[in-house]
């Protein structure tokens, strides 16, 4: 496992690695978070442990950049313990929040489930472009931002995602969706695909992910 440690506490910073890489973690250290932000664009790491009082640039900027490009598990540890900046935290894309002083082993801890739950997400999810698709929670998350389907539009979804090269009829769609035999004139894959682009539209506009092959069907639009 590779863990970045965020902090200007260069103290804590070192006592951190020690305690990790005594459970055979890879570290690395950022005291500043433009030094942060560099290290995580060009080295791959399976969790960040991020401080919010950063020189250059704070935490809260870091976490906002990173989720524009990243799924990486990040855990904040501050001194700042007010509910409201916790939760404000976990909205734009924390996976956990310690507050300063904490127990070493706590950390560790929270690390290691964190990185697990990350895992097991990552093994039951789906990518295409800025899209990530959770069978088992049944969630989509478009620039980390969930977007609510309904089941027909999710089973859709998942149809083109699990078979991105595949163009399927409307015919192919309704029986492997509706699950009964094909008894529709259209209308009813158009309006159910249609809503579904509109919704995947709203929360990225630069990325088409429905393609429509005239006269054969739908099927996931290859990248530009």
């Amino acid at each position: 496992m590779r863990v970045l440690i965020i902090d200007d506490d260069p103290i804590l910073c070192k006592l951190l690695q020690s305690v990790f890489e005594k459970q055979n973690w890879q570290t690395k250290v950022a005291l500043d978070g433009i030094k942060a932000l560099d290290l995580m664009k060009s080295t791959p790491f399976d969790l960040l442990l991020l401080d919010l009082n950063l020189p250059l640039k704070s935490g809260d900027r870091i976490l906002v950049e990173l989720r524009e490009f990243s799924n990486i598990p990040v855990i904040i540890i501050s001194a700042k313990e007010l509910v409201t900046t916790k939760i404000d935290l976990l909205k734009i894309g924390a996976d956990d929040y310690i507050t300063k002083p904490f127990d070493i082993d706590e950390v560790l801890a929270r690390a290691e489930a964190v990185v697990r739950r990350n895992a097991k997400y990552i093994s039951e999810s789906q990518q295409f472009k800025n899209l990530t698709l959770n069978t088992e929670e049944r969630t989509v998350l478009v620039k980390q931002q969930e977007i609510l389907l309904t089941a027909k539009e999710f089973s859709i979804l998942k149809l083109l995602m699990e078979n991105p090269k595949k163009i399927f009829s409307k015919r192919n769609i309704f029986e492997s969706v509706w699950k009964e035999p094909y008894h529709d004139d259209g209308h009813t894959i158009n309006v159910h695909v249609s809503s579904l682009r509109m919704k995947l539209a709203e929360a990225d506009q630069e990325n088409d992910y429905i393609e429509t092959v005239w006269g054969v069907g739908y099927r996931l639009k290859k990248r530009d």
